[in-house]
């Protein structure tokens, strides 16, 4: 593991408010728990799109290769699916009553995903190709577009689904809107008044990646009949917990392991990626220099650049910030005591992991 991980954690640990005393010693276990209970419904749901469609879902989760043969590729950690069916069992319902929301929230991801991968011109995605690379542009986009209609259809069906879907629907709506500014970030200049500042990639990141991480959390709790506040408390934890994930992701894309990242060193920078320790350091003393530094290809020199102007303190500061704002999101509401335990171990997971 990095020495990266280790140091949020460190910290972490001297927040104000304190972490449930009850914690699972393994989160890898946690998401293979939730993915266990969650798989059955998914491979139900995506088995009523057109079979075409349906192969384009599969191979997104990593079911299957193109052409339908079953496939061994990791299909993701499952996050956001383990969030929804803690949400419930944190109301204190049983996991099963969060999996409607699971299911829904996985499609939207992997829909959201697959449009991303679009925009991005991105080739790969877990060591394979893309959606859009395998099996065309117009098919990607059609696939992402019938994974959204399907997670509205789950969500709908569920007794009090109109309330669901509209949760669904602003949290979608917030992650358009982190799509925009992340791609609109990347036509701004890097010094000058109309440089990307720190406050407003904090909040393309709460909506790019936070909401949909609250709001996981929340339906999942919606579904187990829990109180509005509990609500509102997992959403805000949630947004928070993905501000502090992006942050964190954003240190390993400069100085993380390419051995445990599987991303080449330096590779944001070698992109031009507006990252959250790029944005401090360009608005030190040094930014001038380091903006050429990025213009010539300079990646070594620019990372040894932003680390001594604080890019990289900074953004681990700021991702501390963020957890302890998820401790105080969540401490003023009862929560059932395994579930709490099991969703500071996710955190724990999400800021800490090692891949």
């Amino acid at each position: 593991m990095t020495a990266l991980p280790m140091t949020v954690r460190a910290t972490r640990q001297d927040t104000a408010t304190p972490a449930p005393a009850t914690r699972p010693a393994d989160a890898h276990q946690v998401l293979e728990r939730c993915r266990a209970l969650v798989r059955p419904a998914l491979a139900e749901a995506v088995g009523r799109l057109h079979p075409w469609i349906g192969e384009m879902a599969a191979y997104s989760f990593g079911w299957c290769e193109v052409g339908g043969a079953p496939a061994v590729a990791s299909g993701g950690k499952g996050v956001r699916q383990a969030l929804a069916v803690l949400g419930a069992e944190a109301a204190g319902a049983p996991g099963r009553s969060g999996v409607a929301a699971a299911v829904a929230v996985e499609l939207v991801h992997t829909f959201s995903l697959l449009h991303d991968d679009i925009m991005d011109g991105d080739a790969d995605r877990r060591r394979r190709p893309t959606v859009w690379k395998a099996y065309g542009t117009g098919p990607a986009v059609l696939a992402g577009d019938a994974l959204f209609a399907l997670a509205v259809e789950t969500l709908a069906a569920q007794p009090g689904g109109a309330g669901a879907v509209r949760t669904l629907s602003g949290a979608l709506g917030d992650l358009v809107r982190g799509q925009a500014d992340d791609l609109l970030f990347a036509q701004r200049p890097w010094t000058g008044p109309g440089r990307v500042r720190p406050d407003e990639y904090r909040t393309m990141a709460e909506h790019k990646t936070g909401a949909l991480l609250g709001c996981a959390a929340a339906l999942g709790a919606v579904l187990g009949g829990a109180a509005p506040e509990t609500v509102t408390a997992l959403d805000r934890a949630g947004r928070h917990l993905g501000i502090a994930f992006q942050i964190v992701d954003d240190v390993l894309g400069i100085w993380g392991d390419p051995r445990v990242t599987g991303k080449p060193v330096h590779g944001d920078l070698r992109e031009r990626k507006k990252t959250f320790p790029v944005l401090v350091a360009l608005g030190s003393p040094s930014g001038g220099r380091l903006a050429a530094l990025l213009e010539s290809g300079e990646e070594p020199d620019a990372a040894a650049l932003i680390e001594d102007a604080g890019g990289r303190s900074t953004a681990l500061a700021e991702a501390r910030r963020h957890i302890a704002a998820v401790e105080t999101a969540l401490a003023g509401v009862p929560l059932a005591a395994r579930a709490a335990g099991e969703l500071w171990s996710l955190l724990d997971f999400l800021v800490r992991r090692d891949v």
